[in-house]
């Protein structure tokens, strides 16, 4: 099985659209192309997924092992003609000071080769020793090749190839011209997401078209080629027959869930069921439900108008439904929401207000540990918990007398300090999970969904019909 991974120099060099055109260029050429993301990331995955046409999965050294990243790498890829994996930040870039969790560590790990994406913005002969750079500082690192993106004439690309052939041994393996309109928009959690676009197949396919025009896809296919033989355990987990049902948001406004965190609700005897929290006017009948993170701030006038939903969701949470959810999803739960100046009522169901600000409240990586008000069973180990978060709102006006799950050992969370507020069978907070073999949260949510749905069985007959 052939690979090749995705990087660059720095952060917002173009390979997110660069892969995107990539991957759909080879689609084009009716190569099965499976799609990966490095790192804690949701919207990349949903915007590989549409130029794929495959389900994205994210390997990330945070919460998976190394046995684990190279086990799903392989899995997933079994029935592909190419995994196309792409790096976060510059190829070497990460929090461990050693390297250990960076893109070069994980094409390492995969035995990747890698295309290397540089943003030429104002660059001539001096793009030669910043590759000579990159080429020797770890050898152990496979570059493939070197894609010139954002150039701006005819001449500023001949200085540029003069150099890399002049004083680097790096193949030229595409030039893509500087577009405004190639780039898929930004804002303050990163890109723009795929339903928020009318229609996002025209984005995919202007990526599509410059890489075809621009970068030599026969080259990056004999390349992924030279790929080293991975082998892995396959991923067997039993899936238990469903017997319950949970009630998942997915629309504009929320969206931020990792593949295979949903297929691990399935394992664990789930039946999804997803709503519009935007449009449908009544939740699913249901046993559960997950709310997500995504951009409620954005679809906050959208979101209160829907006053028929958020009195169903206040009531059916109020009535003892087990509900989680993360960031956007506690948001909403929230009395309101505070954005661009206007304040928009929400579910209610959390005795807090949400307030976006400026800048990020919490941004990376967290280290969580449960506290004796954690509602869930088991499963969990007797550590920290790994998670991750990224959010400009804080909550505001929070009741002081409210329990929390989580004490945070790294990040922000709630407070500096909490996180995860307990309210009934409602566990809400910033953390975002990831379900692994180092944390079977699903399976634990799974399990707090059926025994409260066992408990109201087994509750008379008015109590159960409050329920």
């Amino acid at each position: 099985m052939s690979r090749l991974f995705v990087s660059a120099i720095s952060k917002s060099c173009g390979k997110t659209t660069l892969s995107l055109g990539m991957a759909a260029a080879f689609v084009e050429r009716g190569l099965r192309v499976q799609p990966f993301k490095k790192g804690p990331d949701y919207i990349d995955p949903m915007w590989h997924a549409r130029a794929a046409g495959r389900t994205c999965y994210n390997l990330d050294f945070n919460t998976q092992t190394p046995d684990e990243i190279v086990s799903l790498c392989a899995s997933a890829s079994l029935d592909a003609d190419l995994a196309l994996v792409e790096g976060n930040k510059g190829l070497h870039d990460g929090v461990d000071t050693l390297g250990n969790d960076s893109s070069a560590a994980l094409a390492k790990l995969l035995g990747a080769p890698v295309v290397l994406v540089v943003d030429t913005q104002g660059m001539a002969r001096g793009v030669a020793p910043l590759l000579l750079g990159y080429q020797h500082f770890d050898s152990d690192v496979s570059i493939a090749g070197v894609i010139l993106n954002k150039v701006g004439s005819a001449r500023q690309e001949s200085k540029l190839r003069h150099a890399i052939e002049t004083y680097t041994n790096l193949k030229i393996v595409g030039v893509v011209g500087r577009d405004c309109d190639l780039s898929v928009d930004e804002r303050h959690l990163g890109l723009t997401t795929p339903q928020e676009f009318f229609n996002a197949a025209p984005v995919i396919a202007r990526a599509r078209d410059a890489v075809r025009a621009g970068v030599d896809l026969d080259a990056l296919l004999k390349a992924a080629e030279g790929s080293r033989p991975l082998w892995a355990a396959p991923r067997l987990r039993v899936h238990r027959a469903p017997d319950v049902t949970l009630a998942v948001a997915r629309d504009a406004a929320f969206g931020f869930y990792y593949a295979d965190d949903l297929d691990a609700f399935a394992q664990a005897g789930a039946k999804l069921i997803f709503f519009d929290a935007l449009r449908d006017q009544s939740l699913p009948r249901c046993d559960g439900l997950f709310i997500g993170g995504g951009f409620p701030e954005t679809q906050a006038a959208a979101l209160s108008a829907n006053t028929s939903l958020r009195e169903d969701i206040r009531g059916g949470l109020a009535a003892g439904l087990p509900c989680y959810a993360e960031c956007g999803g506690m948001m909403y739960l929230s009395r309101s929401i505070t954005f661009a100046g206007e304040t928009h009522q929400m579910v209610g169901a959390l005795p807090a207000d949400a307030v976006m600000g400026p800048r990020p409240q919490g941004k990376g990586l967290m280290r969580v540990e449960p506290t004796l008000e954690f509602p869930w069973p088991g499963n969990f180990p007797g550590q920290t918990v790994a998670a991750h978060e990224f959010h400009y709102a804080r909550m505001e006006n929070i009741d002081p007398g409210l329990r929390y799950a989580w004490k945070v050992r790294r990040g922000h969370g709630i407070d500096g300090f909490r996180d995860g507020m307990v309210v009934g069978n409602t566990l809400a907070g910033f953390a975002h999970l990831r379900d692994t073999s180092r944390l079977r949260w699903a399976e634990s949510f799974v399990g707090f969904v059926r025994a409260q749905k066992q408990s109201a069985l087994g509750a008379p007959a008015l109590l159960r019909a409050a329920v």
